[in-house]
């Protein structure tokens, strides 16, 4: 496997995650409604398609790519998420520079989009926010990277992770956005920002695992 993943790998994330939003875009919509107000499939399904229709640039590293996202996403996107994603993208590129990111890069910049989460919305782990699902990615990625994974399985790690913890929202009471007004009524909902990071988590491990896959077979890198 490939011990770095490039701008190829960044590009097909983002296509990725456009597909993966559009194709479960009603199911945020309704994990939303039923807490707050509904907006996050739509408002998302906006942002990665209008970010998807950039992909055609030249860009000079994943950073670069995921720099342009930040930015779509933050034009584009309205509510909690535009901000939100898009903070958590800006730091990730910033973390990653202008190389291609290696296992400890990529866990260091999704250490970096975590980080920019908690700082934009003030969540903590048990709020039942996107944060319950980006933390333990975070600490499975590093944990994966300090054992010597490849830049996929750090991805997968995170994934897998991330659904988890967004799994443990369904149990948690709101304590941050629209859905904390329900007070023990959001008990027994799945946040919609955590399902959304799992989303786009794993089409980041799904597009460095097609990248390795085609680098085994022609001999080229990720």
């Amino acid at each position: 496997m490939a011990e770095s993943l490039d701008t190829a790998w960044a590009v097909r994330w983002i296509g990725a995650a456009a597909d993966a939003v559009a194709e479960h875009r009603t199911e945020l919509v309704a994990l939303d409604r039923a807490i707050g107000d509904g907006d996050h499939g739509e408002n998302l399904d906006r942002g990665f398609t209008a970010a998807r229709e950039k992909l055609g640039d030249e860009f000079t590293g994943p950073g670069a790519v995921l720099k342009m996202v930040a930015m779509t996403l933050m034009s584009k996107v309205g509510g909690a998420a535009g901000p939100l994603y898009g903070t958590a993208f800006l730091r990730a590129a910033t973390s990653l520079g202008d190389g291609d990111a290696s296992a400890e890069a990529l866990a260091a910049a999704l250490a970096a989009a975590r980080d920019g989460v908690v700082s934009r919305g003030k969540a903590e782990v048990g709020d039942a926010t996107m944060v319950d699902a980006w933390t333990p990615a975070v600490d499975a990625a590093e944990q994966a990277a300090s054992n010597g994974a490849s830049p996929a399985e750090v991805l997968a790690a995170a994934a897998d992770a991330a659904q988890t913890g967004a799994e443990s929202t369904d149990a948690l009471q709101a304590r941050k956005g629209r859905a904390s007004y329900l007070g023990e009524r959001s008990v027994g909902h799945r946040d919609p920002g955590a399902v959304s990071t799992v989303l786009l988590l794993r089409a980041a491990a799904d597009a460095a695992g097609a990248g390795a896959e085609a680098g085994a077979t022609d001999g080229s890198g990720a």
